[in-house]
């Protein structure tokens, strides 16, 4: 008995050796390497921790009121309302989300043209409800890795930061055309005519459908009859990106334009399918419900059925379903006459407020501090966002010497401006480009 015990004493110190030798060796996830920040969200950060009472937040992509203060649209309080008192469950969702949300973002956005209702009516259209832009984008990038895998993800330059790495992250091979000239401060559309002309068969193309991010620079109508007919000729499969709607010209309707020409160019045989991600955070403020939706037209109801299958198997097996309460209030504003009404009254609030913003900034650059630059290009950008044309250096002085923060390529976002903060903004813009001023 006691030879027995010694070795159970043995044995256990040698345990205990072990494992307590185990604790000097590598973490299992010591090679982990740091991530690097956010470019955008990383702003939040920084500008948080700065203690200047005249800082601004110029990196932020949610609108603001004139007081510089997060908006709820009237239109969504209201629903909010109705759907405290009315609902009666917090059930799941269907994998692709509710019926009713669907039916009602398609008549969104393919019931307002002949040829979008065309396609609705024969049943060629799969829809689904995503998590916002981000997830929605997210959705449609794996439908292609499974289903498209050698036709690489074509990207404006410049474009949304998070494109590349979305497209990346789900296995696809990314590369850019040209869209926009820093020099001219425009949209080059020979350029990016040229570029996309030369893609294989297969390649997917992702074009902004309004208020392009960063630039706010959209193409015309007639560009776009010409961007159609090379992605009918070069047998192209085009990816819309629509996260501003409204936002460009103040009606939902009206920023569809571009969409209309792509379903008829479907509906008379020139396109077989494109996609379509599409989102509701800044055209009705849910930001934090992550509602939006995600689109793909088929050539029949047959090939939308499997598609619709294969849809719901990437859903399933990434977030099984979405959240119910955004995709319940889009659903009341969209199906209530009033409410509709009162969203649209919305939309033409901020992006008036946004397009006020724009032109009062110009007159100050320009009238009254009299800029060594030519600002012209402010007033033909559309949306949330304008490119400046800073460079990287004068961004850094703004953010270092006047708390003014933006993303690095010069980016800003209108919301962040208002009556309040607008002249330290257009002096602190013209101190950093003056050939004469230099500030201390």
């Amino acid at each position: 008995m006691l030879r027995q015990k010694a070795l159970f004493t043995v044995t256990l110190k040698r345990s205990n050796s072990f494992l307590i030798g185990q604790r000097y060796r590598q973490s299992t996830w010591g090679n982990v390497p740091q991530a690097p920040p956010d470019k955008i969200l990383g702003l939040k950060d920084l500008f948080q921790a700065d203690d200047n009472p005249n800082k601004i937040d110029l990196g932020v992509g949610a609108y603001r009121d004139n007081n510089g203060n997060p908006w709820i649209p009237l239109s969504v309080r209201h629903a909010e309302n109705i759907l405290y008192n009315t609902e009666k469950e917090k059930e799941y969702s269907p994998i692709l989300g509710n019926n009713t949300f669907i039916t009602c973002v398609q008549r969104l956005l393919f019931s307002q043209d002949a040829y979008g209702r065309r396609l609705l009516n024969d049943g060629r259209i799969a829809t689904a409800q995503g998590l916002s832009g981000t997830g929605s984008l997210k959705i449609l990038a794996e439908f292609l890795r499974r289903f498209n895998p050698e036709g690489p993800v074509m990207l404006p330059d410049p474009t949304w930061a998070n494109h590349k790495s979305i497209m990346q992250y789900s296995g696809l091979r990314t590369e850019t055309y040209r869209y926009y000239d820093c020099n001219k401060k425009s949209i080059n559309i020979e350029g990016m005519l040229d570029d996309i002309n030369m893609c294989k068969p297969g390649t997917v193309i992702l074009i902004h459908l309004c208020c392009h991010n960063p630039t706010g620079a959209d193409l015309k109508l007639e560009d776009w009859h010409k961007v159609i007919e090379i992605l009918h000729h070069k047998e192209l499969i085009p990816f819309f990106d629509s996260a501003y709607l409204g936002l460009c010209s103040g009606d939902p309707i009206k920023d569809l334009k571009p969409l209309f020409m792509v379903n008829k160019a479907v509906v008379e045989g020139h396109l077989p399918t494109y996609l379509l991600a599409q989102s509701f955070a800044k055209n009705m403020g849910l930001y934090g419900e992550r509602v939006g939706s995600f689109s793909i037209i088929c050539s029949d109801k047959s090939e939308k059925q499997r598609v619709n299958s294969q849809l719901a198997q990437i859903v399933r097996s990434t977030y099984s379903s979405p959240p119910c309460h955004g995709s319940k209030l889009v659903s009341i504003i969209l199906s209530n006459e009033n409410l509709y009404s009162e969203w649209l009254t919305d939309i033409k609030t901020m992006a008036e407020r946004l397009n006020s913003v724009r032109i009062m900034l110009f007159e100050s650059l320009t009238n009254k501090y009299h800029s060594d630059v030519d600002w012209s290009h402010l007033l033909t950008q559309r949306g949330m966002f304008c490119l400046s044309g800073l460079t990287r250096q004068q961004v850094q002085r703004l953010r270092s010497e006047r708390s003014i923060y933006m993303t690095p390529d010069g980016r800003i976002s209108l919301a962040g401006i208002n009556s309040s903060n607008l002249d330290y903004l257009a002096r602190s813009i013209c101190d950093v480009t003056s050939k004469k001023i230099t500030l201390h």
